[in-house]
């Protein structure tokens, strides 16, 4: 207990060694000093509370708020000081809303130690005291022997010891960690393999090690040294050896492991740790906003702390007690202006906070039920990660792109290759020569020895596995050769997978391993391969080799890889024709991988593979030891040939980069393939356009050659600014243009309509995403990729989109949204993303102008009071204003607005614009709002004192109102007008917009009368008591009411009827559906269908603010001769609840 405490609060590490030791099935050595090193349970704590520190822990995050934080403060002033309001007034909402965000918080831990109960209590088998026992996953010590049978969870992170193969090998599907549904196989160390039962097991004395954890699903460095033998034996392990926690096992029937990181230091806790926090610009503008009104707060207290003192008077019988007399003037002042701080206080609106977060959190759920953006196919729907920024959807001025797998389908199909400088088509799983209509069939021996290496090289350097889906057991050829139909390739690459399965067809045959054997079948004739070597792909070298021993006894490596990593390693072959090849496969958009070989002597395999046995075993610096070997060993190589591959665009691609180029949004392609392959996609995608000028910065060698390249494209872009210009950037070049000259070089993109990088590296797609972001204007950038070589742009990006493809789920897991298809992108941002804006932007706005409404005439009053602190409005109605009166009918706005119709906003990509660059919360549109909230204001408190005149007989009784009946009757019409605001600001009603406004209507006046009505014993003094009623029963005060309301309102009716109908913003004119479609609509919230008789213009004015119209008359279809629209309903498409027959929301 101690220790866990200790290690809780930070005192005692669990590790501290940059090695960890384990001693197999914990056996340690009983002789001999070693250090015991301590490690964490197996237990997963996914959850962020416990029920010690929830209350201290959550009400600190809390309190971290601005807003909380200023709202506390002004409770303890009012708990210290005479103040003119009862610390109830700010305490109850502060206590609200806390309590509220803490539910909701507490609520969603729970949720998650419910969670890791289930996961932390799964029984699970391991070996101790020489027997199989069963046991909690969370009593699993590092050391551990578990046994995982098949179809089960690793549970936690395991070196594999041995399965049910004589060869130590299974297989795993990782579905869970990366979305990676193909199979993969690891290996058990060949001396260990072979113990498969428990009393085995239990004898085996070995000691591993290893790093200590880290994040990287793909690394895993460490040795194994086997003990009880004359000598030791040593062996290296790496990620094949490593079973993951999360993962699961597949055609296998049991495995045994030994557990080496357990609990929250497993790799798929690691990977746990949240992204850095995103926040939207419209939460700044908020936050900037909040400073504004603080400062409106302290002028407006020390304006009246000042007159208090200038308009001082002291009738000579009020006599000042001695301890006013001998009390600090300064201190009097200070307590004074803290006094009308809590009286104005409420000029902060504390429920804007929790409001926003409920508006984020609901809204977010109609991207997830929108059935435009469900893919049949796939059956995957949206998905929302963070609901933080959805309005930021709307502010996108780059939207960044990763090419294979996002704006193509990542279904590769084999078209062409070259063999030894002979051009090939392949056609129904022949070779046709190029030119010439004959085949080469199956059994056809006319094949040269060149081209069988190639078709050999296809078959026998790939990462693929088979599966037989008859039978459970290994394949046989015979399975394979005969029986094509019943065998399934899996592969991490499609392209890998692709090539295989060409080469099947052509007549060379992978069967599958078995032992250190590739089973191959060329033109019918069985061959066995043994395997010597695997130099594993990695992202530098951009290559994978494969040493096997050919069944005549010769050595040969056979290496596959892209072409700027291939040719300047080879040394023979036809490597000029070749080159060419490449070049004019890229030009018809086909993905290139060149293939070689070479021929190793005896000694120099030996040498080869000492070497990589010293690196593999290393435990420092093991990788840059096996990259030197890697590249010694892949050099002077024989260059056999090129394939390739096709990858076809993904549906609608073209139309949604149109549709975004008309938004306003620039588009960046970022990719790590050939140059020509990647201008080719650009130019049938319509990224680029047959008459755009493409500028070139590619093939740069030196910073003074990039220098001039930049500065003469600069020059052309000025010259041409009327021409639309392209760029295309290497990664080569990138990296020199970015050592200093970036500015040059943003200028050069910024200028250019549409810019394409290829030859990407994942780190330099982030600093580009990094280098927008920093531009002076700070525009929004959006990156969508659906790789693991996306996730740094995803992350690096204001909003990053992961696309649900086949190259994994690691750029879904770390994107804020997930979507199936690029084309979902343009309804993603262009109605999503505008409903969002507006409705968020709205409701920031509204609350600061509500807020303005409602303490201002509070601070006009004190002029009529000699600034005495006396307040206008009841402790009860200071309290209730935010949280009940006000709250809903602008939540439900800020959820079902629509200003213009979803498939209008399809339809006129254009209308993005209008609310770009945070244009609806600009200072000039907050400032209106503000002032509107101070013209209102006095209208209120000066319309009602005017009322009340100077008799003050304005009751019905004939009694005189006094100072309670005054405060009611200006926030009986603050309320009103406040409400009927947003009535006139809504263009979408529904039945629920229709309850919350009217309902909180009514709710006041139902609480006012039975507030007022009944002696409550817990309420001392009442003051309200019949004052309401009172009010209520003068036909003066309800005439009263009427004129200040309508005084306040009909102004703003009349500025926007005049606005629209003299200098309308395209958005307005939208709002106006096209003659053609035989529509007349306004303000989205009155249509009339064609045909129907017109009313008078003042009367379809009031129909538009009332909302009296009823949507469901229209007869809507689509016109051809709109110019934005399309026959093509895959990006502009109605949604099915837009056409529905129930309005609704989207």
């Amino acid at each position: 207990m101690i220790r866990w405490i200790r290690q809780q609060l930070g005192f005692d590490p669990p590790h501290q060694s940059p090695m960890r030791t384990i001693y197999v099935s914990n056996h340690f050595p009983q002789f001999g000093n070693f250090v015991h090193q301590k490690f964490p349970d197996n237990r997963m704590i996914s959850s962020k509370y416990t029920i010690w520190n929830f209350i201290p822990k959550n009400l600190f995050e809390q309190f971290r708020r601005i807003a909380n934080f200023y709202f506390l403060i002004i409770f303890l002033v009012q708990l210290m000081i005479d103040t003119p309001t009862s610390p109830y007034t700010s305490g109850l909402p502060l206590f609200f809303v806390i309590t509220v965000t803490a539910i909701k918080q507490g609520y969603e831990d729970w949720l998650r130690h419910r969670a890791d109960n289930e996961v932390n209590n799964t029984p699970v088998y391991v070996i101790r005291s020489g027997g199989l026992v069963q046991t909690r996953s969370q009593n699993i010590r590092v050391g551990d022997i578990v046994r995982i049978e098949k179809d089960q969870t690793f549970p936690t992170d395991l070196v594999l010891l041995s399965t049910d193969q004589e060869d130590g090998t299974c297989y795993v599907t990782t579905a869970s960690l990366d979305g990676e549904t193909n199979l993969k196989t690891h290996h058990a160390v060949p001396e260990i393999a072979k113990l498969r039962t428990v009393p085995q097991l239990d004898t085996l004395r070995a000691v591993i090690t290893c790093h200590q954890p880290e994040p990287d699903l793909y690394r895993f460095v460490g040795q194994l040294m086997i003990r009880g033998k004359p000598n030791d034996i040593v062996r290296p392990l790496g990620p094949e050896n490593l079973l993951l926690r999360g993962a699961s096992l597949k055609n296998t029937t049991a495995v045994f492991g030994v557990a080496v990181y357990t609990g929250m230091d497993a790799k798929i806790a690691l990977n746990y740790k949240s992204k850095s926090q995103k926040r939207s610009s419209v939460e700044k503008s908020m936050n900037t906003f909040l400073m504004v009104f603080l400062g409106i707060l302290v002028i407006e207290a020390i304006i009246s702390t000042i007159l208090k003192y200038v308009w001082q008077y002291e009738p000579s019988y009020n006599k000042r007690t001695t301890q006013e007399t001998n009390s600090s003037k300064i201190l009097t002042g200070i307590s004074d202006f803290l006094a009308f701080l809590v009286l104005y206080n409420y000029i902060i609106p504390i429920s804007l906070y929790v409001t926003v977060e409920m508006q984020k959190f609901l809204g977010s759920f109609f991207i997830m039920w929108d059935l435009d953006l469900y893919h049949d196919a796939s059956g995957q729907r949206a998905q929302v990660n963070t609901s933080d920024l959805n309005e930021e959807l709307g502010q996108v001025e780059y939207v960044l792109t990763d090419k294979t797998g996002t704006l193509t389908e990542n279904e590769m199909k084999f078209r062409e290759c070259s063999i030894s400088g002979v051009k090939y088509k392949y056609m129904n799983g022949n070779l046709v020569h190029e030119g010439m209509t004959g085949k080469f069939e199956r059994s056809n021996p006319t094949f040269t020895d060149e081209e069988k290496m190639f078709l050999k090289a296809l078959s026998i350097c790939h990462t693929v596995h088979i599966s037989d889906q008859e039978k459970t057991q290994r394949p046989s050829l015979r399975n394979v050769v005969r029986a094509p139909s019943n065998v399934q390739y899996y592969a991490a690459s499609p392209d890998e997978k692709v090539l295989v399965e060409a080469a099947r067809k052509i007549g060379v045959t992978f069967a599958g391993f078995k032992e250190e054997n590739i089973l191959l079948n060329t033109f019918g004739k069985d061959e066995r391969y043994t395997l010597l070597e695997v130099l594993e792909f990695d992202a530098e070298r951009r290559r994978m080799s494969v040493i096997v021993r050919t069944p005549e006894g010769k050595t040969v490596m056979f290496t596959k890889g892209a072409e700027s990593s291939i040719l300047p390693l080879a040394k023979t072959g036809a490597i000029p024709t070749i080159s060419t090849h490449v070049d004019e496969l890229a030009m018809k958009g086909l993905r290139t991988l060149c293939v070689a070989c070479k021929n190793l002597t005896k000694k120099e395999y030996e040498e080869i593979a000492s070497r990589l046995l010293e690196a593999r075993t290393s435990l420092q610096h093991r990788e840059q030891e096996i990259a030197d070997v890697f590249n010694f060993v892949e050099r002077d190589l024989h260059l056999l040939g090129v394939s390739g591959v096709e990858d076809k665009l993904q549906e609608k691609v073209p139309e949604t980069i149109e549709a975004l180029k008309l938004a306003g949004i620039k588009v960046w392609v970022l990719t790590g393939d050939k140059q020509e392959t990647a201008i080719s996609v650009s130019l049938s995608s319509g990224h680029f356009h047959r008459t755009m000028n493409i500028l070139e910065l590619t093939n740069q060698k030196s910073d003074t050659e990039c220098v001039a390249q930049l500065q003469r494209l600069d020059r052309r872009i000025k010259q041409d600014h009327v021409i639309q210009h392209g760029l295309v950037v290497d990664g080569t070049s990138l990296s020199i243009a970015l050592r200093g000259h970036e500015e040059l070089f943003m200028e050069i993109s910024k200028n250019c309509s549409a810019v394409l990088c290829c030859r990407m590296a994942p780190l330099q797609k982030a600093k580009i995403v990094r280098l927008l972001k920093t531009l002076p204007a700070k525009p929004i950038t959006l990156a969508i990729g659906d790789g693991a070589n996306d996730v740094s742009m995803i992350m690096e990006a204001n909003i990053g989109i992961g696309i649900m493809g086949k190259e994994g789920r690691q750029a879904v897991r770390n994107s804020d949204y997930a979507i199936a298809r690029f084309r979902f992108l343009a309804k993603l941002l262009f109605v999503h993303g505008h409903f969002y804006y507006v409705r968020i932007s709205h409701l920031v706005k509204y609350f600061f102008y509500k807020n303005v409404c409602f303490i201002t005439p509070q601070f006009l009053y004190q002029f009529f009071c000699l600034f005495s602190q006396q307040t206008l409005y009841d402790g009860a109605y200071l309290t209730l204003y935010n949280i009940c009166f006000t709250s809903l009918p602008i939540l439900m706005y800020s959820l079902f607005e629509q200003d213009v119709r979803p498939h209008i906003l399809q339809c006129k990509p254009a209308l993005y614009k209008e609310i770009s660059r945070n244009e609806a919360l600009s200072l000039k549109k907050f400032l209106y709002w503000t002032l509107l909230g101070f013209c209102h204001a006095f209208i209120f408190f000066f319309g009602s004192y005017l009322l009340r005149g100077d008799d003050a007989s304005m009751m019905g009784n004939g009694q005189m109102s006094g100072n309670w009946t005054f405060g009611f009757l200006v926030f009986t019409v603050m309320l009103i007008t406040v409400t009927l605001k947003l009535g006139i600001e809504t263009h979408y009603w529904t039945w629920i917009n229709h309850f919350v406004t009217w309902g909180s209507i009514i709710f006041y006046f139902v609480f006012s009368l039975l507030y007022g009505a009944i002696l409550w014993p817990f309420l001392q003094p009442q003051d309200m008591y019949c004052v309401f009623v009172q009010l209520l029963s003068s036909a003066s005060a309800w005439l009263g009411i009427i004129v200040i309301v309508v005084a306040c309102l009909f102004p703003d009716v009349l500025r926007k009827v005049f606005w629209r109908h003299t200098r309308p913003t395209l958005l307005q004119r939208s709002q106006l559906m096209d003659a053609n479609s035989g529509i007349t609509c306004m303000e989205s919230i009155c249509c009339y269908s064609s045909g129907e008789t017109a009313c008078s213009p003042l009367r379809r004015i009031l129909d538009q603010i009332m909302g009296r119209c009823n949507p469901m008359r229209v007869n809507r279809f689509w016109s051809d001769l709109d110019p934005y629209c399309t026959n093509d309903r895959s990006i502009l498409t109605l949604s099915s609840m837009d056409g529905s027959s129930n309005p609704s929301v989207d």
